[in-house]
C-alpha cells in the first residue's frame, strides 16, 4: 500500500509540474514571438515539397517553395493565394476556410494550449491536439527550445497535410511586402 501512495506522490507531485512547466513555457515563448522564419517540409498524400517561410503574427505568412515552379503561398491575414512565379496557377481562398487561420492566430493558439492537457512525444517534442469546428490540428513543439517545430492537418480537399519546420528563427527583421497578395496575371 505505501509504494502505491509513494507511486501516486512521485507521479502528481513530481511528473506532472515538469510537464506544466512545459506548458507554460511554450505559452511564454508563444507570446514573445512577433514573427517566425524557417525551413518546411510538407507531406501532403505522399507528395513531399520543401521551401522557406516567414510568418507575421496575427494570420500572416508567405512561403516560397523549392521546387521548378516556385510556388509561392502568401496570406495578407485575410486571403489566401497560391501561386507560382510562372503565373501558370493561381488560386485564391479566404483564409478562415483553412486551417492555416487557426495556426497563424498566436493568440488563438495560446488560448487553446493553456485548456488543454499536453503530450510528450519521444521526450524530443510536446503535442496538443486542437478540435475547432471542423479542424483537428496536431501542433508540435520541441521539449527543449519551446519552439513551433510541426503541425498536422487536413486541407481543404481532405488530404492529411504534415508540416515539419526546422533552423527556426524569432523575431528576426522582416520585409512586410512579402505578405501583399499577388495579382492574377494571365
Amino acid at each position: 500500500m505505501k509504494k502505491i501512495f509513494f507511486f501516486l506522490y512521485i507521479f502528481f507531485f513530481l511528473i506532472k509540474p515538469s510537464q506544466a512547466s512545459i506548458k507554460e513555457k511554450i505559452i511564454l515563448n508563444l507570446k514573445n514571438t512577433k514573427n517566425i522564419t524557417f525551413n518546411f517540409e510538407q507531406n501532403i498524400n505522399d507528395i513531399l515539397e520543401k521551401g522557406q517561410c516567414t510568418i507575421e503574427y496575427p494570420k500572416k505568412i508567405f512561403c516560397l517553395y523549392n521546387n521548378n515552379k516556385k510556388k509561392i503561398m502568401v496570406s495578407n491575414g485575410r486571403t489566401l493565394v497560391i501561386t507560382n512565379k510562372q503565373k501558370s496557377s493561381y488560386y485564391l481562398y479566404p483564409l478562415k476556410k483553412t486551417p492555416l487561420e487557426l495556426i497563424l492566430d498566436k493568440d488563438f493558439l495560446i488560448k487553446e494550449i493553456e485548456n488543454l492537457e499536453g503530450r510528450n512525444v519521444d521526450d524530443k517534442y510536446y503535442n496538443f491536439t486542437i478540435l475547432n469546428d471542423n479542424n483537428k490540428i496536431n501542433i508540435f513543439f520541441n521539449n527543449k527550445n519551446y519552439n513551433l517545430i510541426g503541425w498536422q492537418t487536413e486541407d481543404i480537399y481532405q488530404n492529411l497535410a504534415i508540416t515539419f519546420i526546422s533552423k527556426v528563427k524569432i523575431n528576426q527583421k522582416i520585409d512586410k511586402k512579402i505578405f501583399k497578395i499577388p495579382k492574377r496575371v494571365y
